[in-house]
């Protein structure tokens, strides 16, 4: 059961520090239930997290808030998740455990003493992890390179309130989620021309992967049927039923909320010209013969109704010239992500663009590549440095160009993680136990 939370030393007006309540761990979790629409079958709880009662960071939204003031969020986030864990352990939970994740926590060490519960349920517990679009925006390294660590343990990934941040669409095949949450607000605006681009990409993402779709905030038979009709097979809200503590009864598991299996190779240690040239014929040619092919794909991020990724690898800085700055940096105000990389780039190159530093010897440093990906789109040219020494415009390139969608976002990964301040990282460096 939940242990005893001693009570709360208040300040001067009465009311317990936010370091008070994080410090006594004076988390409790509620519990809102995952229907499969067609059948009526609960597959599974979403953890919601509260803070201590009659308190002003009773609510999540306050308490949250106040904790990111403090600068304690991400330890926060390992509190609310381990009381999840906690109560799911002491129910005897078998159905799948959502939960979720703030953006700063995945590169946080556990806390010594939730240690022992978070890997009682590492073990124990079938656990999809949340992650909201808007954090990834914000974050896509990180937030990536999480994502991956938690579907490699066997643990799901669920992208949620997809639709509140339509530019993040196009990261969704990055993050290849094993359930997308539908916003909300898209089951208040069905007729809206923004819900019809969201319900497009979600169907075209979860026909190439499989992934579930579920809708959020079903309160009448209404919202049930627009659910339908979005392509969720699995619905939460009060129509099901309001948050509240697990069954007392363990419930037998007559279905599972299928997970996505592990991708069959893992292709992000090579690089996109590797990656691509195994499966597209190469040719030779000048490095002004490819100019023109660079700029069409810039072209399609800057002119695409729905504002792609854009990643670039310039082989070096003096490559990514002032006019190829000010591209990018317009690109970059409509994109969820756009990348520069090259030796001796720093870390934001041009307003609103990434970057990323290779050495002189990594396999990086030879390769010109430019790779885009939308929700409904895909592009990439990869080229090789042949490595001659006469005029720049005649420098030859060995490269591909393809438009499969698979292919181009295997490519885009292997520079993703590039941009993360760490690397990539495995669930026991995520969990730090």
């Amino acid at each position: 059961m939940f242990r005893q939370v001693p009570a709360l030393p208040a300040d001067q007006y009465g009311v317990p520090d936010i370091h008070d309540v994080i410090d006594r761990r004076a988390v409790t979790s509620v519990f809102q239930p995952l229907v499969e629409i067609a059948s009526g079958r609960v597959l599974g709880y979403e953890a919601l997290s509260r803070g201590p009662a009659g308190t002003p960071w009773e609510s999540p939204v306050a308490l949250f808030a106040a904790a990111r003031a403090a600068g304690r969020d991400s330890e926060l986030d390992w509190v609310c998740r381990a009381s999840a864990y906690r109560a799911a352990l002491d129910a005897g939970l078998e159905l799948t455990l959502f939960v979720n994740m703030e953006p700063t926590a995945w590169g946080t060490p556990c806390p010594d003493d939730l240690a022992p519960v978070v890997a009682l349920a590492q073990r124990r517990l079938r656990v999809v992890t949340e992650m909201t679009e808007r954090a990834i925006a914000a974050n896509p390294s990180g937030l990536l390179a999480a994502a991956a660590s938690c579907r490699a343990a066997g643990w799901g990934v669920a992208l949620d309130d997809v639709g509140a941040e339509p530019m993040s669409l196009a990261l969704m095949p990055f993050v290849q989620p094993d359930v997308v949450k539908l916003d909300m607000q898209l089951l208040h605006a069905p007729d809206h021309p923004h819900t019809a681009h969201v319900v497009a990409a979600v169907a075209a993402y979860a026909e190439a992967s499989g992934a579930t779709v579920l809708a959020e905030g079903i309160e009448t038979a209404a919202h049930e049927n627009i659910a339908r009709t979005m392509g969720a097979t699995v619905g939460q809200g009060w129509l099901y039923g309001r948050p509240g503590p697990l069954p007392a009864v363990p419930e037998p598991v007559t279905g599972r909320l299928a997970l996505l299996p592990p991708p069959a190779v893992d292709r992000t240690a090579a690089t996109p010209f590797e990656i691509v040239a195994a499966h597209r014929p190469t040719t030779v040619t000048s490095k002004a013969t490819l100019m023109p092919m660079s700029k069409y794909l810039e072209s399609l991020a800057r002119d695409s109704h729905q504002p792609p990724v854009l990643l670039a690898c310039f082989q070096e800085a003096r490559h990514f010239t002032a006019a190829t700055a000010r591209r990018y940096t317009a690109i970059a105000q409509r994109s969820p992500l756009v990348a520069a990389l090259g030796m001796d780039l720093s870390d934001e190159p041009a307003p609103g663009v990434r970057g990323a530093h290779f050495a002189a010897g990594d396999a990086l440093r030879g390769e010109w590549n430019v790779l885009l990906v939308g929700p409904h789109q895909a592009a990439a040219l990869v080229a090789r440095d042949l490595g001659d020494q006469g005029p720049e415009a005649e420098r030859r390139f060995e490269f591909a160009t393809t438009y499969d969608r698979a292919l181009v976002v295997a490519a885009a990964r292997s520079l993703v993680h590039w941009l993360a301040p760490t690397g990539p990282r495995t669930l026991p460096d995520l969990l730090a136990i």
